[in-house]
C-alpha cells in the first residue's frame, strides 16, 4: 500500500519540514536530521520509512532561515547560536502535524543530540539516537545549549534507544558508561565510526551494522504502538 502524499510544509513557527501520509499509519515519527540538514537523502528516509515502517513520517530543517551552504564549517559555527527551546518547539510542532496519538523520535549525528534533548519531553513515545552526541562538543557549548546528559537524567530516559560507534570520537566508552546509567538502551557497534548509518554515501557506512541498527530502531518504536 503506497503513501497518499509527500510535500514540503512550514510548520507555526515558520520552520520548513519534509512530510509524508500514510494510509494506514500505526504511528507518527519525527526526524531530526544530520548537521547538513533537509536534503534530498532526507526526503527519500522520510518516504522509504513511511512505507516500510507504515507511519506518517516528517523530518525538520535544524536551522530554519539559514542559508549555510554545502560545507560543514559555516554549519558548525552555527549550532552555538541554536536554542534548545526552539529546537524541542519544532520538534513538538511536527509531531503535532503528523495527526497520530502515539509519535517517536528518530535523530542523526546533530539530531541524535537534540533527540537524546527531547527526552525531557513526556511527547516522544520512544526515541532513538543515532550516535548523537552525549555530552556537548566544546566548539558548541553555549549559554543556549543545555547538555544531553543532564535533560536525559531529570527526564524520560527509559523511553530512549541510542545506537553508537566504538570508533566514534564524537561518544567516547566514558559518555557510554554515563548514558548508560541514565536508564537508556544502548547498543554499540565496536567496529562502527560516526555517521555509519544513515548516509550510504559516506565512506564510514557500514551496509550490515545499518540494517541490524534500522531494524533494532522499527523494533523500539513499533513497542509503543502495540
Amino acid at each position: 500500500m503506497g503513501n497518499t502524499w509527500q510535500m514540503r510544509i512550514t510548520l507555526p513557527s515558520g520552520t520548513s519540514a519534509e512530510m509524508v501520509s500514510h494510509p494506514s499509519p500505526t504511528m507518527g515519527l519525527v526526524i531530526s536530521t544530520d548537521i547538513f540538514g533537509l536534503r534530498p537523502l532526507f526526503d527519500n528516509m522520510v518516504e522509504r520509512l513511511s512505507s516500510e515502517w507504515q507511519m506518517n513520517v516528517i523530518a525538520v530543517d535544524p536551522f530554519p532561515g539559514l542559508n549555510l551552504g554545502p560545507e560543514i564549517e559555516p554549519r558548525q559555527a552555527a549550532v552555538p547560536h541554536l536554542d534548545d527551546n526552539n529546537i524541542l518547539r519544532d520538534q513538538l510542532e511536527a509531531a503535532d502535524a503528523l495527526a497520530v496519538p502515539a509519535v517517536g523520535l528518530l535523530g542523526f549525528c546533530l539530531g541524535g543530540m537534540y533527540a537524546f534533548k527531547a527526552a525531557r519531553s513526556d511527547r516522544f513515545a520512544r526515541i532513538v539516537s543515532f550516535y548523537g552526541m552525549i555530552t556537548i562538543p566544546e566548539m558548541w557549548k553555549s549559554p543556549s545549549q543545555g547538555e544531553p546528559l543532564n535533560m536525559l537524567i531529570s527526564g524520560y530516559a527509559e523511553s530512549v534507544m541510542a545506537i553508537l560507534g566504538g570508533k566514534d570520537h564524537y561518544t567516547p566508552i566514558s559518555d557510554i558508561d554515563q548514558l548508560r546509567s541514565t536508564g537508556a538502551t544502548v547498543h554499540y557497534y565496536p567496529d562502527a565510526e560516526h555517521g555509519f548509518a544513515h548516509d550510504a554515501s559516506r565512506p564510514t557506512h557500514r551496509p550490515e551494522d545499518t540494517a541490524d541498527a534500522f531494524a533494532k530502531a522499527k523494533q523500539w518504536f513499533l513497542s509503543a504502538a502495540s
